[in-house]
């Protein structure tokens, strides 16, 4: 019997979480019985839950969440099992994946509003699309939307072994870029490198800037995309050329202080973008569009790298271990 021919109904639910904002002991267990899907939506019964950054920042408040207690989690895949009136877009027993608000993928099982559900092929597996496709959502924003990445373009890309970096190094990659990465270790640059990296740095040994500058002959890359905030992005700023871009995209190592605008220019000329992906996916078709991509990239032979998988009542680990930077490549969840 396939996965999708032995799918039960069932409106029991095990769900990760958090009735105030903290560190990772705010996340706790809870058993819940789901109500039935409500007009417009479905319930789906995860096998494979995403880990994301965005997930910290909602646990600790630096995202603040509609209202408490709440479910984490914005990303996973899984089988509908439930059709609540109204809906004919997905049908029983269908695989599907999706990614952003609500919030409520740190669980067994979730209702959903049925316009987020995004129909899997066959040969796209469901540990691979829930560990990248809100990355790939937001690799497709950052190389499509806040730049329009060209055949030939340099693009420096930090944390370029993380789950974000290694699409982001793939992609750029098939577009015919090339990519310099920044990474903490040895074994993570030979992990970037061998997912298609031209260039790794890693920023413990040497000044990165100067790396890049060198690397470039001095010119600077055409486009670099920050990830960690702080100190790293104002150092970024100086690894581009006149005219180039700056996409900062998270803040793990904290925020930047109100930037003075003359770090930007005129003498450097440098653009500097804050695209998020949550508001990017507020646009059904933007969103869809995104995940299609993915689909498609994942079939042209992107891969998913895929670091640690845990069990869903262990998402407490899976968050220290991602806050520690312990991981190279994605984090799942499995219910």
């Amino acid at each position: 019997m396939t996965q999708r021919e032995s799918f039960q109904d069932s409106s029991a639910a095990s769900q990760i979480v958090i009735s105030q904002y903290g560190d990772a002991s705010a996340l706790t267990t809870v058993e819940e019985t789901l109500p039935p899907p409500a007009a417009g939506e479905i319930r789906v019964r995860h096998t494979a839950i995403g880990v994301n950054y965005v997930d910290i920042y909602h646990r600790t408040g630096l995202y603040r969440l509609p209202s408490l207690p709440a479910v984490l989690g914005v990303e996973a895949a899984g089988i509908v099992e439930a059709l609540g009136p109204n809906v004919d877009t997905v049908r029983l027993g269908q695989r599907i994946a999706y990614a952003g608000l609500p919030t409520g993928g740190y669980a067994s099982a979730r209702n959903l509003p049925a316009d987020r559900a995004i129909a899997l092929p066959d040969d796209v597996p469901d540990d691979a699309v829930a560990s990248l496709l809100l990355r790939g959502i937001t690799t497709h924003m950052l190389l499509t939307y806040v730049y329009s990445l060209k055949a030939g373009d340099t693009v420096l890309v930090h944390a370029a072994a993380g789950g974000l970096g290694l699409v982001l190094v793939q992609w750029a990659k098939s577009m015919g870029a090339r990519v310099i990465g920044t990474v903490s270790s040895l074994a993570k640059a030979e992990l970037a490198i061998s997912h298609g990296l031209d260039h790794a740095i890693n920023y413990r040994d040497k000044d990165f800037v100067a790396e890049v500058m060198r690397l470039t002959d001095g010119e600077g890359v055409d486009y670099a995309i920050d990830g960690i905030g702080g100190k790293t992005l104002l150092d970024t700023l100086g690894c581009v050329r006149p005219y180039g871009m700056v996409a900062n995209v998270g803040q793990v190592s904290g925020d930047v202080a109100p930037l003075d605008l003359s770090l930007l220019g005129p003498a450097r000329s440098v653009a500097l973008s804050r695209p998020g992906v949550i508001r990017f996916m507020t646009d059904l078709e933007r969103y869809r569009e995104g995940a299609l991509a993915t689909i498609r990239q994942l079939q042209a032979g992107l891969r998913p790298t895929i670091g640690d998988i845990l069990p869903l009542r262990e998402a407490a680990e899976a968050h220290r271990r991602l806050e520690a930077g312990q991981t190279a490549g994605a984090i799942l969840l499995h219910p």
